[in-house]
């Protein structure tokens, strides 16, 4: 029964002090909305694979590509993201409200300005892009429209996530989950309307996945700001919030300068690596494709436990208790290790079904699978590397998962990848090898760094 109450305490977003009573109950009230919304985000991508599937493997490839170039979007939305969530739990931890919500001004006016930076170009070069990564004349015809709606509405993507992180700073991790609620429902009722047409509306193909994405998206934007502007939250913004706050936003630049330059390293790793997919055909890349979702349809909700200790290490670091902030990294670094072990073995014996879902092509199912039990044998180090690479950025250190991540995944899973994969012919199954070996390289030294502690001493 107590369980039962703590699961509707942290889905209600009861208040709590995170900085106080027990280490284990604080996390499992900042985990539980965070999960449940990484896994809403998640089905952001996934719905859209499921039904652009049913229109052919040159619309599917096309979302492919296109996802992983827009990681890159993601990972400048997660990385300025990074600031106002470690400055905001700093700022709470501290029981000063008012610069948190200063910081969420300041960060909410530096995403507008970089995002209207990339919409532009990036809206005008789709085609040129999507050539880029490996994409045939018939991938480019049916696909660019959706490739240029998604990048021109990149700054949507990036202030949803931006405010969550802002949500997730401040603790009231519920409230992200039931943006995501919103931006998912609509976007889920909106796809297979404007992707096959219904009565009056008329079917738009790959592009209504894109739109319905960008309503979906839009609305929860909206509400977020609501929120924030209406007195509902502990972070409130103010006219006088807007105004250029130069020291402040020195504050959040030294911060989201690396931490964005973080994801970018990680996610631009990913681009290299799905040319390199590419090169073996519009079938290897749809079943790859597929693979990766599933993948990330199960990791987002690890990666909401990594952002509750995120929260929970700021918070704690600002109210001067630091062995209580290790303390909480620990215990959900365990129960991490326990659902990925849990997911590995499920992956492993049902990836054909799982992959047959998803595309009907012979040789796409057969890249999948080869590629989901691959994943699923070093599907825990995702886990023991994310979780402490989490807490040194909700200490405010995005320097040292910057430079993990470049050593990890640049300096040795591409050049692996290609070895593999090309040299060596083991194509996708190759890709996938190089990158579990990456991630596990990037566990053990994310986990030796953690356990010196330097972490605990970072001033933001």
């Amino acid at each position: 029964m107590k369980i039962w109450q703590l699961v509707r305490s942290a889905v209600r977003g009861d208040a709590y002090d995170y900085t106080r009573g027990s280490v284990r109950r604080a996390i499992v009230l900042l985990a539980i909305p965070m999960m449940l919304e990484m896994a809403m985000e998640s089905i952001f991508a996934l719905v859209d694979a499921f039904f652009v599937g049913r229109i052919g493997v040159a619309a599917l490839t096309t979302v492919g590509l296109t996802e992983v170039m827009m990681t890159l979007i993601y990972a400048l939305g997660v990385g300025l993201s990074v600031a106002p969530m470690a400055l905001i739990a700093r700022f709470i931890g501290e029981k000063n409200p008012a610069l948190a919500s200063r910081a969420a001004g300041q960060s909410i006016a530096l995403t507008v300005l970089v995002s209207l930076l990339i919409a532009v170009p990036a809206y005008l070069y789709a085609a040129d892009l999507l050539r880029l990564m490996g994409a045939g004349p018939g991938v480019v015809a049916e696909g660019v429209g959706y490739t240029r709606i998604l990048f021109a509405g990149n700054g949507i993507i990036m202030l949803l996530f931006l405010l969550n992180g802002v949500f997730r700073g401040a603790g009231e991790a519920a409230t992200a989950m039931r943006v995501l609620w919103v931006a998912n429902g609509i976007n889920i009722v909106l796809d297979p309307v404007l992707i096959f047409g219904l009565g009056p509306v008329p079917g738009f193909g790959v592009e209504g996945a894109a739109i319905a994405t960008t309503i979906g998206r839009g609305t929860g934007v909206a509400y977020q700001l609501y929120i924030l502007s209406s007195g509902r939250s502990v972070v409130r913004l103010r006219t006088t919030r807007w105004a250029i706050d130069l020291a402040m936003q020195v504050r959040i630049l030294k911060i989201a300068g690396n931490g964005a330059f973080q994801y970018l390293i990680n996610s631009a790793c990913w681009i290299f690596l799905a040319r390199i997919v590419a090169s073996f055909g519009a079938a290897a890349v749809a079943g790859y494709t597929v693979s990766i979702r599933l993948i990330l349809f199960t990791l987002l909700p690890a990666w909401g436990l990594s952002n509750a200790a995120a929260t929970f290490v700021g918070q704690n670091l600002g109210a001067r208790q630091p062995e209580r902030a290790e303390s909480g990294v620990w215990w959900t670094l365990r129960i991490t290790c326990v659902y990925l072990a849990l997911l590995s073995v499920g992956y492993y014996l049902l990836a054909g079904p799982l992959v047959q879902s998803f595309t009907n092509d012979a040789v796409a199912v057969g890249y999948g699978v080869d590629a989901l039990r691959v994943f699923a044998l070093g599907y825990v180090f995702f886990g023991l590397g994310l979780i402490p690479v989490q807490a040194f950025n909700g200490a405010g250190d995005t320097f040292t998962p910057t430079v993990l991540n470049f050593l990890c995944q640049w300096v040795l899973g591409i050049p692996l990848s290609y070895y593999l994969a090309v040299q060596l012919g083991y194509a996708v199954q190759g890709v996938i090898s190089a990158t579990v070996v990456a991630e596990i390289t990037l566990a053990i030294l994310a986990l030796i760094l953690f356990r010196r502690g330097a972490w605990k001493t970072k001033e933001i």
